[in-house]
């Protein structure tokens, strides 16, 4: 469907995108342990999408569909072997061709600060291991498991990480470019909206908070996970090779256990800390009022609900972000349940900096903005998986308040968000085949890839 959005006053976009955060961590989204009053904040003077969800559960691939609008199978990012290396154009190389400056500081995850990524400047990038990523995402015969995933259990706590380190001096080159921006706006009538894409790390493993934020959360005080025991845990036979890759559970107790998951919270509000930072320098730098500012996160968290630990499924602690936007035309206070997806930030970009944008045949992007104010888009949700610890990829479609997920050559899963927003009950597949018509869930599958490969090709370690 063609949508031409409204006119709008062009604004600056500070984009503040965290890592592996689940929206279920943050108290705006009903978490009534975890503090995070700054983004509670941006909720209050701004909009809150309550059903946001990642084109894909994992960093590099879901990446790269942020920046270009477009889903993975349609650019070919499948893996972490196969990072965006701006080779697309995205929402920035559009800005840049329109004159306007577009600056990211901290985690981009693409393939090199050499290629064209669509920004003007990245201060302190970081990109994939050695400009090729993580090839053991390509495998697809299972011959081990993860092992990196003792290290999440041992490294939990109080404490300074490289991560932690890093986000303190993205928060920093963040107010100290937004300082310098309200220096130049003062000195010239006629400067274009800009976009500052602050990207930081946390609340990512490993489970280390700073100890003021560890603090806030006592271990022996934390909730345990939901569906942790065995006999709770998923039986289907791809969620079960998942773990088993994936097999960081294995390497927990009870107490580092309730030590990570404190951790996590932890995390969370040092983030929440930065957030605060960088509001607290567009005020100082009158620029408050004319910038919009998007939250959000790449996907994600796990926290050993069902038994697993970090992302790379479809439930909704994995798929579902947390999404917010604030600034001028956008309505205050508001929650709306519309589902959207990290790609309509590409649209959403250029709406604010624009003013208008017409929509792109290539993507499946709408603008935020129009959304807080009321529009609906007639369309179906995707988020795809390709990467590591699978043996065939996966498929997850929303439509209205049904979630249903397709494994290549492996049963489906059909969820009702309204009546179970944890996806503890699966719906009988054979039983909704005859009363509701299962097929027209896979043609929608079908339809949204634009019948390109559902499947990327296998590749074996023989």
């Amino acid at each position: 469907m063609t949508h031409t959005t409204p006119a709008i006053k062009p604004t600056n976009v500070l984009f503040i995108i965290c890592d592996e955060m689940s929206r279920q961590s943050l108290s705006c989204y009903g978490n009534q342990l975890v503090k995070t009053p700054n983004i509670d904040r941006l909720v209050r003077e701004g909009s809150c999408f309550t059903q946001a969800y990642t084109p894909s559960p994992i960093c590099v691939p879901t990446r790269a569909s942020l920046a270009t609008g477009q889903y993975v199978h349609q650019i070919g990012t499948w893996s972490s072997a196969e990072p965006y290396d701006g080779s697309v154009p995205g929402w920035g190389h559009q800005l840049l061709d329109k004159g306007h400056t577009v600056t990211s500081v901290g985690k981009l995850h693409y393939r090199s600060a050499e290629d064209n990524n669509g920004f003007s400047e990245e201060i302190m990038p970081m990109h994939v291991f050695r400009n090729i990523g993580w090839p053991i995402g390509l495998l697809r015969d299972q011959i081990y498991s993860y092992d990196g995933a003792p290290e999440m259990a041992q490294n939990v706590g109080a404490g300074e990480s490289d991560y932690t380190r890093y986000d303190a001096k993205i928060a920093a080159e963040s107010c100290r470019w937004i300082a310098d921006a309200g220096k130049q706006q003062d000195a010239s009538e006629t400067a274009k909206p800009w976009v500052l894409f602050s990207s930081f790390v946390a609340p990512h493993y490993p489970l280390i908070a700073p100890q003021k934020y560890y603090d806030m959360y006592p271990p022996e005080s934390v909730d345990m996970p939901l569906n942790y025991a065995q006999e709770e845990r998923p039986q289907h036979p791809e969620v079960a090779a998942m773990a088993r890759f994936w097999s960081y559970d294995d390497h927990f107790s009870e107490e580092s256990l309730r030590k990570g998951r404190a951790a996590y919270y932890g995390l969370c509000s040092y983030l929440d800390h930065h957030v605060g930072m960088l509001i607290k320098a567009l005020e100082d730098a009158g620029l408050y009022d004319s910038t919009r500012i998007i939250f959000t996160s790449d996907h994600g968290e796990m926290l050993g609900n069902r038994g697993l630990w970090g992302k790379s499924v479809m439930y909704e602690e994995s798929v579902g972000i947390p999404m917010i936007i604030s600034g001028p035309g956008i309505p205050a206070g508001q929650r709306i349940d519309t589902p959207v997806s990290l790609i309509d930030c590409h649209r959403t970009v250029l709406h604010s900096v624009l003013g208008e944008t017409q929509q792109d045949a290539a993507t499946h992007s709408h603008s935020l903005i129009d959304m807080a104010n009321g529009f609906v888009p007639d369309r179906t949700l995707l988020s795809e998986y390709h990467d590591g610890g699978c043996t065939t990829g996966f498929f997850m479609i929303r439509m209205g308040d049904w979630k249903f997920t397709h494994y290549v050559g492996r049963p489906p899963q059909l969820f009702n968000l309204k009546d179970d927003p944890w996806n503890r009950m699966i719906w009988e597949a054979q039983k909704y085949i005859r009363t509701f018509a299962l097929s027209a869930w896979q043609n929608s599958v079908k339809s949204v890839t634009r019948k390109r490969s559902m499947n990327r090709p296998s590749v074996t370690s023989k």
